[in-house]
């Protein structure tokens, strides 16, 4: 079986990670994201709402299992035998650390990382822009899921 994992904090997720996600779905026959526990970070978020979330909006692919982790990424993916990461990227930015990263943890274990590029259209897509934009008013509509639309105006409203 081939498998491969597409890690990140999904603090909410995206139209863009849905992209690489969907992408990686057919190239592989079981799809891990691994949602990352960052203890000194707040989310707005919890982990379980955002695994909640991702399966969700996932759901439709059928071979992703969606997982919290802590730690390091490579121990994550020896634990499932998954010999592949997966990562979008967006511009030349994203390259020289995703790059860096992609050496070490082949170094580590061997796990490989393949890149995809972003779909243009979501090329300035990120979680952090898109809690701002929504904690301000503005439309994420065209930005997030549906569900992930929903639960943004909900918490947003309670804060």
């Amino acid at each position: 079986m081939r498998r491969a994992v597409c890690p990140g904090s999904f603090d909410p997720i995206t139209n863009g990670h849905l992209d690489i996600i969907s992408r990686a779905s057919r190239l592989y026959d079981e799809v891990y994201v691994a949602v990352m526990i960052n203890q000194s970070k707040k989310g707005l978020f919890e982990i379980d709402e955002r695994i909640d979330l991702i399966r969700r909006v996932t759901a439709e692919y059928g071979n992703v299992r969606v997982e919290a982790f802590h730690g390091l990424l490579v121990d994550f993916c020896k634990q499932r035998e998954i010999p592949a990461i997966v990562k979008g990227l967006r511009a030349v930015s994203d390259f020289d650390y995703e790059l860096q990263m992609a050496q070490m943890n082949n170094g580590l274990s061997g796990v490989e990382t393949l890149f995809i590029p972003t779909n243009p259209t979501y090329s300035f897509l990120s979680s952090s822009l898109v809690k701002e934009v929504a904690t301000w008013g503005g439309d994420v509509s065209h930005l997030v899921p549906a569900e992930v639309l929903q639960a943004l105006g909900e918490r947003l409203r309670k804060d």
